[in-house]
């Protein structure tokens, strides 16, 4: 990730220098504003693709001397009876019919669409990591850690 993190950190730079050049040629709040949002936008992809390369290393596509068998194998854990989803989905369309309707359904989109949010992020926080060392009764050094041993 470390090639998509400084792609990233230079739209960022690009999106920041634009926005400094435009405030100080044409003065105008809202597109200076549009710009410094797509700053802030390509920079926290920036920083979490950062992140990311720090926790995990480089990935087989950054390597020049690794071979198609490197990225081979389950590439992460994807739920598949999530609710989150439709709550997150429920929330923002109470915020979109909030902007047409009144500021009492903008109030009840955003806390169904934080409450969405948090339960997408928080849902699995004590789902042990696949590549941990297996742990429990019947767990044996060396086992990988979604397999069980009967």
């Amino acid at each position: 990730m470390r090639t998509e993190s400084r792609l990233f950190a230079g739209v960022a730079l690009f999106f920041a220098v634009t926005a400094v050049g435009y405030w100080w040629r044409s003065r105008e709040p809202a597109g200076t504003a549009a710009l410094g949002i797509a700053f802030l936008m390509a920079a926290l992809v920036a920083f979490f693709l950062h992140v990311q390369y720090r926790r995990r290393g480089l990935r087989a596509q950054d390597r020049p001397d690794a071979e198609i068998i490197d990225t081979a194998g389950p590439l992460e854990f994807f739920s598949p009876f999530s609710p989150w989803p439709i709550v997150v989905a429920l929330g923002a369309v109470l915020l979109a019919l909030g902007v047409v309707f009144g500021l009492w359904l903008v109030l009840l989109g955003f806390g169904v669409l934080g409450l969405g949010v948090f339960g997408m992020v928080f849902q699995y926080v004590d789902r042990p990591d696949p590549g941990a060392e297996p742990s429990g009764p019947d767990a044996r050094p060396g086992q990988p850690s979604n397999s069980r041993s009967r």
